[in-house]
């Protein structure tokens, strides 16, 4: 057995994500030891980044948090946790001001009791989401970057993946710790060798799924990494069928990934079909401000019964002015393509947004896994239930980043005692390099496509069983040939969009009803004895790919 060149690296906390959750982690774990941030492409690569709505919390006088809390639980169709969404909308505005001190630059509004500039979005009955704008979440990674980059207890490194983590499972009195616990993981550096990462706390940030899907408004990095590291390592998952599809992404044979923000029908914009023809009133009693599930569904069968490649936002109606000063990113994208949105439709259609399960959490972010964490949308806490509220994301991820935090300082006495284990180098064997990309390319988009086609916006029980089985057959192509040849960081991402996609289905398949954001034809309604969440892990002693409910 060769073994690979890489280092032996030691830090007390190793965050594996560089998103608004990760950032806002380090930043405050950076008070109490050395922190590692580890991200697959750069730092401003994160869905983070990409989002354009803003951040739901109470802030104005006219709101009130009975409403928020309540917004959240409809939207979540019977799954939320009460206690989470209750302690969310209540650390909310506190965390928003943080962000706010940090240098974050919301957009501002004298005339509001907050002096903020408030949107109102699908799902939510006042207006409570601060914005910058249109490019809200660039303008808080612009925030937290700077202010990581003048933290020396914290060191960045980009183009790095983590590939697995490190699992010790013998007890071991020098640690402090019992087994099975999380002591870092092996992670891919950029001359392709994998060094061994130890951390006293490990947390993963990695983000979302979206690119198991054909489409998807998410950056090419989330590939579900944090996830599928998670399973293989015994944590406990949940809620992985409830997979979010934004309606209105911008559909353009030169745009990718391109939604077009929630904020936009907040604003007063319409869906209308072919004709021109508003729709949305046939399917809910909100109309274009109902939550995401119903517009998505709503659009899906709009399209489906026309024939129609997409459906059309429409937001001529409003001042030109307004338009272009509220959404300054939206109007300049859309320009580039040849659509002025003062002046004509905005073509849209559904794509994969938003994972609301995960990895299971605590209230402090703790994994069922000792010594791991989970934070932002890797992880499923109980806020989102069975659907997103919109905007609630980033409100999630800075509240639960606090709270990790706060639980690392109070255990900090005893955490920083804990010696780090011996592990193993990684090793090659006899694997070989791997000259042929198609094999990783062909195999990711079959299962885009499978999962686009098969377990999509809306499901029937034998397209998730034909999904099944040609996953699974692909799933095991890709384990062999992940033990055949050297690692790659392609390797690494088909490898985990492989075991997600699977999850997935697997999770869909054991809830029969409708509820949320799964919609099963077989099963239109929802039923009370699944009026729990879908909870599940790594089944022992079998194939990788098996699960067990909990």
């Amino acid at each position: 057995m060769l073994e690979a060149p890489g280092v032996d690296m030691e830090c007390d906390f190793l965050i594996i994500g560089s998103g608004i959750a990760g950032l806002s982690f380090a930043l405050r774990v950076a008070q109490l030891g050395s922190v590692v941030v580890i991200t697959k492409k750069n730092k401003v690569d994160s869905a983070t980044n990409l989002a354009q709505g803003g951040i739901a919390a109470v802030l104005s006088e006219s709101d009130s948090k009975e409403n928020h809390i309540r917004d959240t639980l409809i939207s979540g169709a019977g799954l939320c946790k009460e206690e989470v969404v209750h302690l969310v909308v209540d650390e909310g505005p506190e965390r928003v001001k943080d962000l706010m001190a940090l240098g974050v630059d919301f957009v501002k509004d004298a005339r509001d009791s907050s002096g903020l500039s408030l949107g109102q979005e699908g799902g939510h009955s006042q207006r409570r989401v601060a914005h910058a704008h249109d490019f809200t979440g660039r303008e808080i990674e612009r925030a937290l970057l700077e202010q990581v980059r003048q933290n020396p207890q914290i060191q960045i490194l980009e183009n790095h993946t983590a590939v697995d983590l490190l699992m010790v499972n013998e007890e071991s009195g020098k640690t402090g710790r019992g087994a099975p616990y999380c002591a870092g993981a092996y992670v891919l550096n950029e001359k392709m060798t994998i060094d061994v990462y130890k951390a006293k706390v490990t947390t993963l940030c990695t983000g979302g799924t979206g690119k198991v899907y054909l489409y998807t408004t998410n950056p090419d990095i989330s590939t579900g990494d944090g996830m599928a590291m998670a399973f293989r390592a015994g944590a406990v998952m949940a809620n992985m069928e409830f997979m979010q599809f934004h309606p209105t992404c911008l559909y353009h044979p030169k745009a990718k990934n391109f939604l077009i923000s929630e904020a936009v029908r907040g604003e007063g914009a319409i869906l209308v079909d072919q004709k021109g023809i508003p729709f949305m009133e046939k399917y809910d009693s909100r109309k274009d401000l109902a939550t995401r599930d119903a517009v998505a569904r709503a659009i899906d069968k709009e399209m489906k019964e026309s024939g129609a490649d997409c459906v059309f936002l429409d937001i001529t109606h409003k001042d030109k002015g307004f338009v272009k000063e509220r959404f300054p990113t939206i109007y300049a994208r859309c320009l580039e393509y040849g659509i002025d949105i003062t002046r004509e439709y905005i073509p849209v259609v559904p794509a994969a947004h938003y994972m609301c399960g995960g990895v299971e959490t605590d209230t402090w972010g703790r994994s069922s896994v000792d010594g791991l964490l989970a934070l932002g949308e890797t992880a499923c806490t109980g806020l989102h239930g069975g659907n997103r509220l919109a905007s609630n994301s980033l409100l999630e991820a800075v509240v639960f980043a606090e709270r990790a935090y706060e639980y690392c300082a109070d255990h900090w006495p005893a955490i920083s005692q804990m010696v780090a284990p011996q592990i193993e180098p990684w090793k090659t064997g006899d694997a070989q390099i791997l000259y042929e990309e198609i094999l990783i390319n062909h195999n990711w988009d079959i299962i885009r496509r499978v999962m686009w086609n098969y377990v999509g916006i809306v499901r029937t029980v034998k397209r998730l069983k034909l999904a099944k089985k040609q996953v699974e057959g692909i799933f095991q192509e890709i384990e062999q040939h992940y033990r055949d040849y050297l690692v790659s960081s392609n390797m690494i991402e088909l490898r985990n969009i492989a075991l997600v996609a699977l999850l997935i289905i697997q999770s869909a398949l054991l809830r029969k009803e409708s509820r949320g954001l799964h919609y099963v034809v077989d099963y239109p309604k929802p039923r009370d004895v699944f009026l729990h969440n879908t909870r599940f892990r790594r089944k022992k002693d079998s194939l990788l790919g098996e699960i067990e409910i909990c």
